[in-house]
């Protein structure tokens, strides 16, 4: 009789990775959609801004080009922080969350309070799904051996 093996392995640590962040970004692209059509249509809100001579309308397609260009920078910028430093996370954290505050100037622009707290609401649920969404997804490095220690012997630290 002859045994046939099937390779069950789980996929590389990257191949997951990245299924999972591209994960995160269709979430942000339907997050965002889905409160743009229960702003738009369930509130009526009227999601336009724009100050003197021009008005610019919000629509589907700007929402989720937006919110895939958001996902897709976040993406690039963690990895390159976890390619270069052992702190990826935080500083991918700190940088997104100020990203995010820089980002509600465009809703301050809003035509009136309705579609000022609506932009700000999308903005907010893009924020929220990328910043959670990626930083799940962002590597955690152990600790490098070797490395020297509060005690100064590269050993392990040993209370006196």
């Amino acid at each position: 009789m002859t045994h046939t093996s099937t390779d069950h392995s789980t996929p590389p640590a990257a191949t997951r990775t990245r299924v999972r962040r591209l994960g995160v970004v269709g979430a942000t692209l339907l997050a965002a959609e889905a409160t743009f059509f229960v702003l738009r249509d369930g509130a009526g809100i009227d999601l336009a801004a724009g100050g003197g001579d021009t008005l610019t309308r919000v629509g589907p397609v700007a929402v989720a080009v937006t919110a895939v260009l958001a996902g897709l920078a976040g993406w690039g910028l963690l990895a390159l922080l976890e390619r270069f430093t052992s702190r990826g996370r935080l500083l991918w954290t700190v940088v997104a969350v100020l990203a995010f505050g820089v980002s509600l100037l465009g809703p301050a622009g809003g035509v009136d309070a309705d579609a000022r707290l609506g932009l700000a609401a999308l903005h907010l649920v893009t924020a929220a799904v990328l910043v959670v969404g990626l930083s799940w997804t962002a590597r955690t490095v152990p600790p490098r051996r070797g490395r020297s220690t509060a005690s100064g012997s590269g050993g392990p630290a040993v209370a006196r």
